[in-house]
């Protein structure tokens, strides 16, 4: 190429005010950070997130928040997640999956009975030491980074909890176990299998992970970047989801015409409802998500609040709901 060529600068992208939930089935071997950026894209949107962190190696349901919706983005993080996890026995790795140098190979001698008597060991409040492969920060640097330059630091233990532990599927031959995990925020899926395979006496690394659930949202709801791809920019609108899809498992209060722009003006109102720590409030007509709050004493107080603009434009997006074919 001469060197007077020129060069043609990359189209630049004109972004534009998206609001809604997306929920992604992240595929294997893209950061969560990575997903968000391509899906961001392809929206051409101005402000996105993502609520809690998938390694590269997991696959499964990943909410993305646009706009609005990014306001509401702790209660994602807070919730309960699911997971099914493919557990490796018999064998321990550096990084406690199976991206690691193998540290030690065991026979499995353990049954089914003995498997599942290990796992419910496991169910209820645990305490779990961050692994050095995590994304976890000390001293502003993701411990993983440390890990990958050979040095491990000092961590703390902390609690978690394991809702429920099923086993899914046993391959005696191949030593693999399968386990749907319901957990609490928070918990480490490989660290959990190393647990038990330290229990069963043989070792075991995490073979592979895929998120199935994250509060009230599930992966039978998510759709993929190819499914994404396919649709042009309008009908893409129509994947997103209101913010509240996310506050779905909290009770809801409505509110008159009237009232509604009182609360969202962040007026307190008098309600008729019990004391309730988080609730969703809507607007009656037209039935419009308003934002979050809790009611003390017979009053709606407002917590997280969305602005008439933001709130006429997902009313317009309700209209684009479309199937993914």
């Amino acid at each position: 190429m001469s060197s007077n060529a020129v060069v043609s600068p990359r189209p630049r992208i004109v972004r534009r005010a998206v609001h809604g939930v997306l929920l992604l089935d992240k595929p294997l071997g893209l950061s969560s950070n990575d997903a968000l950026q391509k899906v961001k894209r392809l929206f051409r949107a101005e402000k996105a997130g993502h609520t809690g962190t998938l390694d590269p190696l997991a696959t499964g349901l990943l909410p993305l928040t646009f706009g609005a919706a990014t306001k509401f983005s702790q209660v994602s993080l807070e919730a309960d997640k699911g997971y099914l996890a493919t557990i490796q026995l018999g064998v321990t790795t550096t990084t406690a999956d199976g991206e690691g140098e193998v540290l030690q190979r065991c026979p499995v001698t353990a049954d089914l009975p003995a498997i599942e008597a290990a796992c419910a060991a496991f169910v209820g409040p645990i305490s779990q030491l961050p692994p050095m492969y995590s994304a976890l920060k000390h001293q502003g640097r993701a411990l993983y980074e440390l890990a990958r330059q050979g040095v491990t630091v000092e961590r703390t233990p902390r609690q978690v909890h394991i809702r429920s532990l099923t086993v899914m599927g046993w391959d005696a031959e191949l030593a693999q176990l399968q386990l749907q995990v319901q957990c609490s925020k928070g918990t480490y899926v490989r660290t959990l299998a190393e647990d038990i395979g330290q229990r069963l006496g043989c070792g075991a690394h995490l073979a592979g992970l895929r998120r199935t659930a994250s509060g009230p949202v599930k992966l039978e709801q998510a759709v993929t970047l190819a499914q994404i791809e396919a649709l042009d920019e309008e009908a893409r609108l129509g994947l997103l989801a209101s913010p509240d899809a996310l506050l779905a498992e909290w009770p809801s209060v409505e509110l008159p015409d009237e009232e509604a722009g009182r609360f969202l003006s962040g007026m307190r109102r008098r309600v008729a409802a019990p004391d309730m720590a988080q609730v969703r409030v809507y607007g009656v007509r037209p039935r419009a998500f308003l934002g979050s709050g809790h009611v003390k004493a017979g009053e709606l107080i407002a917590d997280r609040l969305l602005s008439p603009p933001e709130i006429a434009a997902m009313l317009v997006q309700a209209t684009a709901r479309a199937p993914v074919a």
